[in-house]
C-alpha cells in the first residue's frame, strides 16, 4: 500500500510544474493511482469532489479507514473453496489475501515444504 501522505506531496510537486488549479488537480489525481488505492478512489461517490483539497479530505479518509484495518493469518482460517470453483482460482483468491497480511508465517501457505 502507498503511503498516502507522501504520495499527496510527490502529487502536489510534480502538478505544481504544470498548474495550481484545483480542478485540473483533481482530473488528473486519478492517473496517479493504482492497485487498491485506485480501487479505493473509484468508491468514492460520484459528483462528491468539487476541488483538490475536498478530494484529499474525502480520499485520506477513505484511503486511512482501509489501511487501519489489517488482516491477520485468521482471516485465512475462514477462505474455503466455493462449489464448483476450481482450484486454481481458489489458490490465486487465496495467494490475494495472503499477500495483504503482513508478517505472515510461511506455515500458513498451502503448498509449502516444511
Amino acid at each position: 500500500m502507498i503511503d498516502f501522505d507522501e504520495h499527496i506531496d510527490v502529487y502536489t510537486t510534480q502538478m505544481s510544474l504544470y498548474t495550481l488549479d484545483g480542478i485540473v488537480m483533481c482530473r488528473v489525481f486519478l492517473m496517479s493511482l493504482n492497485g487498491e488505492a485506485l480501487n479505493l478512489f473509484t468508491q468514492l461517490p460520484s459528483l462528491s469532489i468539487d476541488y483538490f483539497d475536498t478530494l484529499i479530505a474525502k480520499f485520506g479518509m477513505q484511503f486511512t479507514i482501509n489501511q487501519l484495518h489489517h488482516l491477520s493469518s485468521i482471516a485465512l482460517v475462514n477462505i474455503f473453496q466455493e462449489k464448483g470453483e476450481l482450484l486454481r482460482s481458489f489458490m490465486e483468491r487465496f495467494g490475494k489475501i495472503a499477500l495483504n497480511i503482513q508478517n505472515l508465517s510461511p506455515e500458513m501457505w498451502p503448498c509449502t515444504t516444511r
